[in-house]
């Protein structure tokens, strides 16, 4: 590898203040915190690895911080049976079931871990619904000396893949949901003087994600009018986007797509704001408790995130929907008999999203659509021993007081 030290900026979107190159999520003044590079002096590398290959527009600094090169190429299908059975005749398919552990949230943890690599932090507190908490662990073992704290809520935990207990600490909530995770979380890293790896605001989280993307417009000849993804936070498609910015002003490709957005009915708020034409996602918009088969996609509070989100759907021309379960199914069923991809039911909402629009004559056929199917299932996992945490008065404490590890960790 034989990549050069570059510079990365960084911006606040509220004030424009620049800031140096920190792990940081949000400006004094609360705004989010934009990663910027030198467009007119990044290059596009030659490299096998789209890591290596898009270098320059990543948030480290050192390539001596990158800790994976090899990550897989993910396939990305040109569905001809799939789209003539609804007649889209220029329907692509991005399969990431091909990744390591089955989800695109490999491509964010491989450049977030880099990312906090090239800023010294080596400890930190994270939670999700299980894709993105599995891709931390499994990759945290290429970073010596990093440890991760996960938090997740008890109806998710059997998602998370771990590895060793010496670099992975799995906090289970039990009868929490996913917001009272990410909380206690960010509680239990001001306790502890670390840093909350924040999620939808972690800035290597977004870059690392915009990577299937790149590497879809090196695989489709065309350039790509709508990009559809199934969201929660929508974090996925607002790296997508941004990224694509950045290769029009490469010269990369000539046009940015618009976004096509999908959730599953039962865990729709961000569809059902922008619905409504609402600059904000207010509270009768939340679903305190969210259910459905489209478990990696069931966040019910994505109010901090929802204006970003809405700007850069209505700068795009695209939109949102919201699908059954019934339609989920039948997505997920087309996809595998037709194509081949065993996606999982949270990956299978976006097609169900787009098949929907086609079906009420909502969208336009002949476009060039790339569908990202973000993942696929994995076995459940047989975890190491996790410490459980019981709801009290003031917060979460540990349920085993008599588990000799909990002085250790929990103990400010």
């Amino acid at each position: 590898m034989s990549l050069e030290r570059k510079t990365v900026f960084h911006r606040c979107v509220r004030c424009d203040k620049r800031l140096p190159h920190q792990f940081v999520a949000f400006c004094e003044c609360g705004g989010m915190i934009e990663t910027e590079y030198a467009l007119d002096r990044a290059r596009i590398e030659r490299s096998a690895s789209t890591l290596v290959r898009y270098f320059d527009l990543l948030p480290i600094e050192d390539p001596a911080n990158l800790l994976v090169t090899d990550l897989p190429t993910t396939p990305c299908v040109h569905a001809s049976r799939l789209g003539t059975s609804i007649g889209m005749p220029r329907l692509y398919l991005k399969d990431e079931t091909k990744n390591p552990t089955r989800t695109t949230k490999d491509r964010m943890a491989a450049v977030a871990l880099s990312y906090m690599k090239d800023c010294g932090i080596k400890e930190f507190c994270t939670s999700s619904t299980g894709n993105s908490s599995s891709s931390f662990a499994h990759f945290a073992r290429l970073y010596p000396g990093c440890r991760v704290f996960l938090f997740t809520a008890e109806d998710f935990a059997d998602r998370v893949i771990e590895t060793s207990e010496d670099q992975v600490v799995h906090f289970v909530l039990r009868g929490a949901t996913f917001v009272e995770a990410f909380e206690c979380a960010s509680q239990y890293a001001a306790r502890r003087g670390l840093p909350s790896e924040r999620g939808f605001f972690n800035p290597g989280r977004r870059e690392g994600l915009k990577l299937a993307f790149f590497e879809a417009t090196d695989q489709i000849e065309e350039p790509i009018d709508w990009y559809v993804q199934a969201v929660s936070s929508a974090m996925g498609v607002y790296g997508t986007y941004k990224g694509a910015r950045e290769l029009v002003q490469m010269g990369k490709i000539t046009r940015l797509p618009r976004l096509l957005c999908v959730q599953q009915e039962t865990c729709a708020p961000l569809v059902r704001a922008f619905s409504e034409g609402s600059p904000d996602c207010r509270p009768e918009h939340v679903v305190v408790r969210p259910t459905g088969i489209a478990e990696a996609i069931l966040r019910g509070d994505p109010r901090r995130v929802y204006p970003y989100v809405r700007h850069i759907v209505l700068e795009a021309g695209g939109t949102m929907t919201a699908v059954s379960e019934a339609e989920i199914r039948e997505a997920r069923t087309m996809i595998l008999e037709l194509e081949g991809v065993d996606a999982c039911f949270s990956a299978s909402t976006a097609f169900a999203g787009l098949l929907k629009l086609v079906r009420k004559d909502q969208f336009p056929k002949n476009d060039t659509v790339l569908v990202n199917l973000t993942g696929g299932d994995r076995p459940r996992a047989a975890a190491s021993k996790p410490y459980w945490l019981q709801r009290t008065g003031t917060g979460w404490a540990p349920e085993d007081l008599s588990d000799p590890r909990t002085p250790v960790v929990w103990s400010g």
